[in-house]
């Protein structure tokens, strides 16, 4: 199987706004301007990518309060499943 081809884009006219809001997003999420963009034209075009959380990973602190919540959730009324 052949590698995918990689297409070169050069694109001229980008407002100021779009730039800066690109440039952002590049910023906060640590990639490069080419990645941003290139995620962004796959999202406009329906091609999204898996989510990635590695971000999140690590950072669960248990809540008492929610996991008691959950807890009363999980019980089966055994009496509506007859």
């Amino acid at each position: 199987m052949k590698a995918q081809a990689l297409i070169k884009y050069t694109v001229r006219g980008v407002p100021q706004e779009v730039d800066a809001d690109l440039r952002s997003k590049a910023k906060k999420q640590k990639k490069s301007l080419n990645q941003v963009i290139v995620d962004e034209l796959s999202k406009a075009n329906g091609q999204r990518k898996k989510a990635d959380f590695s971000d999140l990973v690590g950072t669960w602190e248990p809540d008492p309060e929610f996991a008691a919540a959950i807890a009363s959730m999980r019980k089966i009324d055994w009496a509506k499943w007859k």
